[in-house]
């Protein structure tokens, strides 16, 4: 099994890449280790003096199965923000589009922080999530500690999803591509009012860094579908450290086969 700090250690975006097969979910790569490789091949390119990353806008356009390739794009370099794009190619294919905004704190007269983490106990109150035969491969690579909200596929009317999350080995990563490579591991809260597992898969990401990413080992997770209909949920995302501070926010649109 290659672990995150593996699969970066070998990644060279100057080259085609093929990707590990226990990072998989069905016939594509997983789409956080997907977009993770997008921000590192940014981060490869010693060219430009970035800022902390802010902000990225992902498009799941299609399957990440086959050799990947990666084409970056300076969109704008300015004083204090840098926008630069990002496509994922497989064969000819887009399989991935990702913007990224990179930008510098600024003095600011206006502070505030309305977000409320879910209350839980520490990581080793919960158990490891155990593995089933429904689980795509790459969870492996991730331990995983339900610790609140309700379960996959238990036909719940709270679809939401809480845990405990923390990559097996992200030693020497980049602290923003571990963040990204972690933050879509849940499985869509629209999952939870299942009563058996369906194909589920996520469309557009949409994620925020509320400052400078860190360094961690544990991360809480919650994911929650707001509304589901038409075949589509609307999902948000959001992520603590272990110290109670919100270090990832974000939204995304899922397609649910079922």
């Amino acid at each position: 099994m290659a672990s995150l700090a593996q699969v970066i250690g070998d990644f060279n975006p100057s080259s085609e890449f093929n990707p590990p097969a226990d990072w998989f979910q069905g016939r594509t790569l997983y789409g956080g280790l997907t977009a993770a490789l997008t921000l590192q091949a940014v981060l490869h390119d010693t060219s430009h003096d970035l800022p902390p990353l802010k902000s990225a806008q992902v498009s799941f356009v299609g399957p990440a199965s086959e050799s990947l390739r990666f084409r970056t794009q300076m969109l704008r370099q300015g004083k204090s923000a840098t926008s630069i794009s990002v496509d994922c190619l497989t064969g000819s294919d887009v399989a991935l589009r990702a913007m990224f905004l990179f930008a510098n704190p600024r003095p600011s007269r206006i502070r505030h922080d309305f977000s409320k983490r879910p209350s839980v106990s520490s990581p080793d109150s919960y158990k490891r999530l155990a593995k089933t035969s429904s689980e795509p491969a790459f969870i492996s690579n991730f331990d995983v500690r339900p610790a609140g909200g309700s379960m996959p596929a238990s036909g719940s009317d709270h679809p939401e999803f809480i845990a405990w999350v923390r990559h097996l080995d992200a030693s020497g990563v980049d602290p923003a591509v571990a963040l990204i490579a972690l933050g879509d591991s849940l499985p869509p809260a629209a999952i939870c009012s299942l009563t058996e597992f369906a194909p589920i898969s996520s469309m557009t990401w949409t994620l925020d860094l509320p400052q400078s990413a860190i360094s961690g080992e544990w991360f809480l997770l919650r994911s929650v579908s707001q509304q589901a209909q038409d075949g589509y949920s609307l999902e948000i995302i959001e992520i603590w450290d272990e110290s109670g501070k919100l270090v990832l926010s974000g939204s995304q649109t899922v397609a649910i086969f079922a």
